[in-house]
């Protein structure tokens, strides 16, 4: 007995060891995960915000009108879409880590030849293709955030994730009004280009795939929570989209919701540098810092937004982005409404439009992993954002075209009515949440 007693002391000694070995392990994993994926997409972002800078400069070299320069943004929005959904099948097939790099390098090439353009046809044909390589930036971050973190820590984790949007955007808003004044609009695509390169090789050295890259069980084994059955194969097969996407109402509604909330969001994205100059009398660079506190609060509201959904309605995302589409209507209505002239009060409007805009953007890919399955992260990704993009197009040569016979009034009351109809669509999913929360 007193052997048996000290061989069950000693394996379950060793059982511990190993337990926390690994724990310890995970814990490393999921940190270094994060921060890469953050770091990694907040450079994508650098080399797409970057061409909202460089508009005024185009249009006044080229003397273009805003229909025309609309229809790049629009055939960019259109091109990213598609790649959006295509990218996220095939990066639910692919090894994330190589997936993801392989856009940025693509998009570091796109930026370079922006820069060295000349003329409308070659500026449209280089950022369209970047449009493409930019559609392979966040199905595969999708991915691997829902094979490293559980659902119910999913929400949390997502928006801080997602808070690269904002960082990438942030630092391109506040350095490309300088790059433009001192040395011209192509600098914002060539410094960009050059960030693009480094951050592609940064990716491959510090991502992996998912847990079993690196030997370590799922997560759901890790954080001891039953995974969906559908969830244990490693890759999903075409046949798995149509019930798990097409044939699931509550992924169009999301779909829906995130079509009417990039409106206003892509329309301010796009339009603020402009419209701060045109309409409201201010240089590049205080549009710039303007546009910046919209991008810092989007980092704020979309954290807060993940933690409200998952701690205080338990992993419903709808009640959450129902009311902050409704208050982002509001907010837009007194940016619109604002004189000329009140800088600070712009600002100030600015940085709670880019707060309650960007909390449902989070919430939408979050809700959608939710109702489909993890193993369809990218697809479901690419679904919503394929028509998010649809909304992005009509911010283009659309909005352009309402802005240069009607005024800037026009372009903003599509975006009211946008943020109007995505609560509605956000609202029909109120009592809904992830299966495994169910269960």
């Amino acid at each position: 007995m007193s052997a048996m007693r000290l061989l069950q002391k000693d394996l379950l000694q060793t059982w511990h060891k190993v337990t926390n070995v690994e724990k310890g392990s995970y814990r490393y994993w999921r940190i270094r995960i994060l921060y890469s994926s953050i770091i990694g997409y907040a450079v994508f972002y650098i080399a797409r915000q970057n061409f909202s800078m460089a508009l005024p400069g185009i249009s006044q070299e080229f003397g273009y009108s805003k229909t025309e320069m609309g229809w790049i943004i629009t055939s960019f929005s259109i091109i990213y879409g598609l790649g959006k959904f295509l990218n996220g099948y095939i990066s639910d097939r692919s090894n994330a880590r190589y997936f993801m790099a392989i856009g940025l390098l693509g998009s570091a090439t796109a930026c370079f030849l922006v820069g060295f353009s000349y003329g409308i046809a070659w500026l449209g044909i280089f950022w369209i293709a970047n449009a493409w390589f930019q559609s392979m930036g966040w199905p595969p971050v999708a991915r691997m955030l829902t094979h490293w973190f559980s659902p119910r820590e999913l929400g949390t984790k997502w928006a801080l994730c997602a808070s690269s949007h904002q960082i990438g955007a942030l630092i391109i808003a506040i350095s490309g009004g300088y790059l433009v004044q001192a040395y011209g609009w192509r600098s914002v695509f060539y410094v960009p280009g050059v960030i693009a390169l480094l951050g592609a090789l940064f990716l491959l050295n510090r991502l992996r795939d998912t847990p079993k890259e690196v030997d370590l069980p799922a997560v759901e084994e890790y954080k001891n929570e039953k995974s969906r059955q559908c969830d244990t194969l490693d890759r999903i097969t075409f046949q798995e989209v149509l019930p798990l996407i097409i044939k699931n109402k509550l992924v169009w509604y999301m779909a829906m919701a995130n079509m009417f909330l990039y409106i206003p969001r892509m329309a301010l994205f796009n339009w603020v540098p402009t419209f701060m100059k045109e309409y409201k009398g201010v240089n590049l660079i205080t549009a710039g810092w303007q546009l910046a506190s919209f991008e810092f609060a989007g980092l704020l509201g979309g954290i807060l937004a993940g933690w409200l959904s998952d701690t205080i309605f338990q992993g419903r995302r709808g009640p959450v982005g129902a009311v902050f589409m409704l208050l982002s209507g509001v907010a837009l209505a007194i940016l619109w409404a604002t004189p000329a002239g009140y800088v600070w009060a712009d600002a100030v409007t600015l940085f709670l439009a880019g707060f309650l805009v960007y909390g449902p953007q989070v919430l939408v890919g979050i809700a959608a992993t939710d109702f489909s399955s993890k193993r369809a992260a990218g697809v479901a990704i690419g679904f919503t954002g394929t028509f998010a993009y649809i909304g992005s197009a009509m911010v283009g040569a659309p909005l352009g075209w309402l802005v240069d016979h009607w005024g800037w009034g026009a372009g903003f009351i599509l975006c009211i009515a946008s943020s109007l109809l995505g609560a509605f669509f956000f609202a029909m999913t109120w009592r809904h949440r992830s299966q495994v929360l169910e269960k």
